[in-house]
């Protein structure tokens, strides 16, 4: 075992590199080329310290000189956590590995990413550790990425321990598949939960036990959405089947908000590793649509740190307003979506659908709460990913609850959600609406002039139908939503389900 001191502070030692974002390349670590019979089966060790000031860039990379002949790497890692005042935030330290391919921008050398899930990780042809890709470890120049998320008033000491074992690499497994098609109803509305995580980053469930859950909550369809990481999309193949679809993806997690990537083929890496300031997340964004997928910012307002979205909606395709069990900042997701809805009927521009995801990482959480209820043309990617682009599509907190919302015009006219009923601007206009399975919630229709709508109580049973009649001068666009009872005073109570709108009149009026 050898040892290396990257020093106090980011040390003179420390190379900045220019590029989308702060990052910073450490001193290197060797191992002798040649020093070991590659056959052998021997292991060599060095072990790695150093201290990184507050202020620190959002990755630092430790080089490590691979020899040939090496078989597995394997990199364990501590740092220290020191008491901090209250109100201020201590140490968290994520982790990461590039191969010899670099750390370059769009991820060519990307070999894994646990975050902080993790104390250690190791790579070979054959297998990794959940969150790394499966692969040859090649000689020449690899790097083990760290991201500093926090770091104490006193700074962040680390260790790291990298292990090269030799020998014969052995086979790498061919990746294979889900399909992009289950078997479907038709034109139908499909139950789906598009944010889940697994073992693969931060979760706690095998794919096998989300699929389990999402079959009991009544889904139609998933999304795999580890954090920063395509590794798990090889290992879906076996947990769907003709009555679940399992769509490919990433939760793109970015110190300035995150982005689900949702549906896109397998096998594909996005990079994270930008803020707002760099203006690269177009890049990315459209990276996300060339491979097949959607852009879906999630959590928007959430309150942990580099949750909160920072880069516009100008790139999104829809946007994740309710995220897992419903809070105030879902409250406020809402509202700021319904402005955009706004926006876009004063500006005549093309509008910004709403979805809903559980996020569900481990027990107590629940997959499928809530969940996206989408009308596509069959259960394939293809057709749900054009239903939720469209915004035909509800969110509902459990598979008990069903909507039906229409528009009907003067000569028998019809919109569904995420329609338009084209209809002049003083035409009447009938919007009904018919619930199941939402006992003891109220009903509530929201136009661009806010609630016009409320205080009808469904039925015991939680069953009923709400009719109202308006004219596109009185509202451009009517969504509904169904709430539970309030339990704060003036506020309304907690979602049972929302709408995306249906527009009332003539584009442009």
């Amino acid at each position: 075992m050898c040892d290396d001191d990257h020093g106090n502070g980011l040390g003179r030692r420390a190379l900045f590199v220019t590029g989308a974002t702060a990052a910073l390349t450490l001193g290197g670590v060797t191992f002798a080329d040649g020093a070991v019979n590659p056959a052998s089966g021997a292991q060599e060790t060095r072990t790695v310290r150093g201290t990184l000031p507050t202020g620190s860039p959002d990755y630092v990379y430790v080089p490590v000189e691979v020899p040939a002949g090496v078989r597995e790497l394997k990199v364990a890692y501590t740092y220290d956590r020191p008491a901090v005042p209250a109100g201020t935030q201590g140490n968290a330290l994520d982790i990461g590995v590039f191969d010899q391919h670099g750390t370059g921008l769009g991820g060519q050398g990307f070999r894994g990413w646990s975050g902080g899930a993790r104390t250690e990780f190791f790579v070979r042809a054959d297998d990794a550790t959940p969150g790394y890709l499966p692969g040859p470890v090649r000689p020449g120049t690899w790097y083990i990425a760290l991201g500093p998320y926090t770091v104490a008033p006193q700074g962040l000491s680390y260790e790291l321990t990298i292990t090269l074992t030799y020998g014969e690499p052995g086979a790498a497994p061919r990746p294979v598949y889900p399909p992009e098609r289950a078997k479907g109803r038709g034109r139908a509305w499909y139950r789906g939960d598009c944010h889940l995580h697994s073992w693969y980053s931060d979760g706690r469930r095998t794919p096998a036990e989300i699929a389990a859950l999402a079959r009991a909550a009544g889904l139609d369809f998933i999304n795999s959405s580890d954090h920063n990481t395509h590794s798990a999309h090889p290992h879906w193949a076996a947990e769907a089947g003709e009555d679940l679809l399992v769509l490919l993806g990433e939760e793109v997690t970015t110190r300035n908000g995150h982005v689900v990537a949702l549906g896109t083929e397998p096998g594909t890496f996005v990079d994270w590793r930008y803020r707002a300031r760099d203006n690269r997340f177009g890049r990315f964004a459209r990276e996300i649509r060339r491979s097949g997928g959607l852009v879906v910012p999630a959590h928007p307002h959430a309150t942990c740190i580099g949750c909160a979205w920072k880069f516009g909606f100008g790139e999104a395709d829809a946007v994740e307003v309710w995220n897992g069990p419903y809070t105030p900042d879902d409250e406020v997701a809402l509202a700021s979506w319904d402005a955009t809805l706004v926006a876009s009927v004063r500006e005549n521009r093309q509008w910004l659908p709403a979805m809903g995801n559980s996020d569900a990482h481990r027990d107590p959480d629940v997959v499928g709460l809530p969940q996206t209820v989408v009308l596509a043309e069959d259960l394939t990617r293809e057709a749900i990913q054009e239903g939720l682009r469209a915004g035909r599509s509800y969110v509902a907190e459990s598979k008990d609850v069903s909507l039906a919302f229409t528009a009907t015009g003067p000569k028998g006219e019809h919109a569904g959600i995420g329609g338009r009923l084209a209809v002049a601007r003083d035409a009447p206009v009938s919007l009904r609406l018919e619930v199941t399975g939402a006992p003891g919630c109220t009903v509530r229709l929201v136009t661009d002039q806010g609630v016009l709508r409320t205080g009808d109580p469904l039925p015991a049973e939680g069953s009923g139908t709400v009719e109202w009649r308006t004219t596109p001068a009185n509202a451009a666009y009517v969504r509904a939503e169904l709430r539970h009872a309030a339990t704060a005073g003036p506020l309304p109570g907690a979602l049972a389900a929302f709408t995306n709108p249906i527009f009332l009149g003539t584009a442009g009026r």
